[in-house]
């Protein structure tokens, strides 16, 4: 087998996973439901935009951390929502899961790669 049979049948694998499968239901439920979409999105739009703040340097407000808090409480007691959040969870970890163990051998390509410092370097670095 080819390392693409081997993706293919890795594709087929998620796709028959049960975290596949929930994700996928979830989502469904979710987009027949525009108020818990429209509710999820804004919270996602919301929680963006206080990441991008932050990560610009900018100051966030206890209020606007407490608004993020409260919106969080809120759309967690909507069970369309809950169940999507929950099944996406699981479907990232396990897509995580993979992706690392597909990296591995990237990984050892790298180590592999690195230039050995010469007997001269390593006499100078250890002075």
């Amino acid at each position: 087998m080819n390392v693409y049979d081997y993706a293919h049948a890795l594709s087929r694998a998620i796709r028959a996973s049960s975290e596949y499968r929930d994700f996928k239901k979830a989502l469904e439920n979710l987009e027949k439901d525009s108020a818990a979409k429209e509710m999820l999105s804004d919270f996602r739009k919301n929680q963006w935009e206080l990441q991008q703040k932050k990560l610009s340097g900018q100051e966030i407000s206890p209020e606007e951390e407490q608004r993020l808090s409260s919106a969080w409480e809120i759309i967690r007691l909507n069970m369309v929502v809950k169940e999507y959040l929950e099944t996406e969870y699981r479907f990232s970890v396990m897509l995580a899961d993979i992706q690392k163990i597909i990296g591995e051998p990237l990984e050892e390509v790298a180590v592999l790669g690195k230039e050995k410092p010469s007997p001269e370097q390593s006499k100078s670095e250890g002075q």
